[in-house]
């Protein structure tokens, strides 16, 4: 900045006087000048990281939570060529806006359903629609894609007609489903991704107990992720007290056996527990051979919740372990001496002085493994089976099988919200200034 110089005697309003910078300017204005030169620098610095940031992080899961709550496949027909969109199913959807919930299908919904189901025959849609329905009421799909091949030929009274191709369009469930379609925006896969469902009469319900499945994966998912978090603290923590507390050669050269397995393709990690685990595998095979246990008293710890436990563990303890390392390495070792030599007994040394010094330590560490545990997809699909699954699994079914992205997206959605109150519990609880990462 140039040298500034007082100029001139007290002004007319009463000021000592101006001071400006060597080349004449008022010091403030220079002041101001500088400043913004400096934001505009520090803009353009962080610029790129924004963007990046923008794109890859906050678009897609604006993006998810927006699918979640729109699916217009029974509104809306978008030809993949030509990339125009068509609205469908008018009729029907005139006669629901015109008719509340509740009201029994008449000839003039029928109607309305045939008229737009020669539509979509002509724009080859039946498909897609019948698939959004699908995913409220199974088997609908296959009743659209029938029902379109003859709506063209169909004479009334239409609802005598379309009894006879199928006498389940006289479902109300059907109609309830088709209700609930006939808006772009709804709030049914939620219901959905909490096993409850809108009833004929408007109303939220639970469905039924045997196809309840989404509150219990998000309870076994829970439970899981917090279980490994904790035995990954049981684990770590001596381990890390032990590399903090060891010569810097020593510690450094064991520091490369928990960085180790960063160093391995995570697919190679969980199909080398698969290789220990299961029953004809070496840790059953030592056993047996031991004589701990009889070859007919294997124990079975594959494709159940115990392996997804021990490959998990294993994968994500290094995650909890360097920053309880970060913690514990600076920690002054003489304070633990000083409340011993002052009559304190090691087990009281350690839980007054030392322990409280490496809470910042679990609390990134635990906040860490618990995130990266609750949406881990790879390790469960091949070690847990059938009661190891998460609900990552499930995410990733619909995503990739059934194609019910909206339903992915509500499930994900949930996911992501129950992290962020768990988050913020921990700020209120603890305080995130209180976290340490290194």
């Amino acid at each position: 900045m140039a040298d500034a110089t007082y100029t001139g005697p007290m002004g007319t309003e009463g000021a000592a006087g101006t001071l400006t910078t060597a080349d004449g300017k008022p010091l403030k204005a220079a002041l101001n000048a500088a400043q913004s030169k400096a934001r505009w620098r520090a803009f353009f610095l962080v610029a790129p990281l924004f963007i990046f940031v923008l794109f890859t992080f906050v678009a897609p899961i604006g993006q998810l939570l927006h699918r979640s709550v729109h699916n217009p496949g029974f509104t809306t027909h978008t030809d993949l060529s030509t990339k125009v969109e068509t609205p469908i199913m008018v009729d029907l959807r005139a006669w629901f806006k015109d008719n509340p919930r509740g009201t029994e299908p008449d000839e003039a919904a029928y109607a309305a359903l045939v008229s737009d189901l020669v539509v979509l025959r002509e724009l080859k849609a039946p498909g897609s629609v019948g698939t959004r329905i699908n995913y409220e009421r199974s088997g609908s799909r296959s009743m659209f894609t029938k029902a379109a091949r003859r709506a063209a030929k169909l004479e009334p009274p239409f609802k005598e007609a379309m009894l006879e191709l199928d006498e389940d369009w006289a479902d109300p469930e059907m109609w309830s489903a088709m209700r609930g379609a006939s808006s772009a925006y709804t709030g049914n896969f939620y219901y959905a991704a909490l096993d409850r469902t809108i009833g004929l009469d408007g109303g939220v319900t639970q469905v039924d107990p045997k196809r309840q499945v989404y509150v219990k994966l998000f309870q076994r998912t829970l439970f899981l992720s917090l279980l490994i978090t904790f035995v990954c603290f049981v684990l770590a923590y001596p381990i890390a007290h032990l590399l903090a507390t060891l010569p810097l050669r020593y510690s450094n050269l064991l520091m490369i056996f928990v960085l180790l397995p960063f160093w391995t393709s995570l697919l190679v990690r969980t199909t080398s527990w698969m290789v220990l685990l299961q029953s004809q595998g070496v840790v059953n095979d030592a056993l047996v051979g031991s004589g701990v246990l009889a070859d007919e008293s294997r124990i079975q710890m594959m494709y159940n919740q115990t392996g997804t436990i021990v490959a998990m563990v294993h994968i994500l303890l290094p995650f909890m372990v360097l920053p309880l390392y970060s913690v514990m390495r600076p920690i002054n070792p003489s304070y633990v001496r000083a409340a011993r030599s002052l009559g304190a007994t090691s087990w009281t040394a350690f839980r007054r002085i030392y322990f409280p010094q490496t809470v910042p330590g679990i609390g990134a560490g635990a906040l860490l493994v618990f995130i990266l545990a609750v949406g881990y997809y790879i390790t469960p699909a091949l070690v847990g089976g059938a009661d190891g699954q998460l609900i990552s699994n499930l995410i990733a079914f619909h995503m990739q099988k059934s194609l019910n992205w909206s339903l992915a997206a509500a499930l994900a959605s949930i996911l992501l919200f129950g992290v962020l109150v768990l988050y913020w519990l921990y700020d209120r609880l603890v305080g995130i200034d209180n976290l340490k990462l290194g």
